[in-house]
């Protein structure tokens, strides 16, 4: 009997995902400044009904790009664990007004970069990256390095905590779920062997320094 296979994992911040939706067809430069307009509006509007409405609008761009919806909630446990946290905390310091507005505020952002990122492959979105940073030549810093930089930030993050969900699982599987130990020292092993191997192939590209 074959076994069913698990749906990819693709991180809070999303990886990209082959597919002809509206999404996927707009050019890079509008949709990194529709994120930054979005961004913008969040910062700008007060009150959880205004961030509610903004979440709305970057679920139904997830909903246009066609995001699988399990997977994508699963890689937002992490974002929810943390706008949980925040939530908590600004209901005892501020009310639940202000812990509504800031946690949804929170997963407004991810939703939307998710988007971003899952509809715009790796090498479109580095050209776009690296034209909008050519004016910073005239403050010393290379606009390709400003790229690379961002898009090792993009697929570092849902790495990181794809690492730590297969650490998890090694560590259930030998019913040590419940041993801090178990989980976070292979889980350091391998995020530094990444860096070590990530860093060690920059540098093999003269991009080390």
């Amino acid at each position: 009997m074959s076994r069913r296979r698990r749906s990819p994992w693709i991180g809070p911040l999303g990886l990209y995902s082959p597919g002809s939706t509206p999404l996927h067809r707009a050019p890079v430069g509008a949709k990194l400044t529709a994120l930054a307009l979005l961004g913008l509006a969040v910062v700008l509007v007060r009150g959880p009904v205004g961030a509610l409405a903004l979440l709305a609008v970057a679920a139904a761009a997830a909903a246009v790009a066609r995001q699988p919806a399990r997977a994508t909630l699963t890689g937002l446990v992490p974002v929810l664990a943390t706008a949980a946290g925040l939530a908590a905390f600004q209901w005892w310091q501020q009310g639940l007004a202000a812990a509504i507005e800031v946690s949804v505020d929170l997963l407004t952002l991810v939703v939307a970069a998710g988007v971003v990122t899952a509809t715009t492959p790796a090498d479109r979105m580095l050209d776009a990256l690296e034209r909008a940073a050519r004016p910073l030549r005239h403050v010393g810093l290379r606009p390709e390095s400003f790229a690379l930089s961002v898009a090792l930030m993009l697929r570092t993050v849902p790495a990181l905590v794809q690492t730590a969900a297969e650490v998890r699982d090694a560590a259930r599987a030998r019913g040590l779920e419940r041993n801090p130990r178990a989980l976070l020292v292979p889980a350091a092993v391998r995020t530094v062997a990444r860096a070590r191997t990530t860093g060690a192939a920059l540098a093999a590209r003269g991009l080390g320094e």
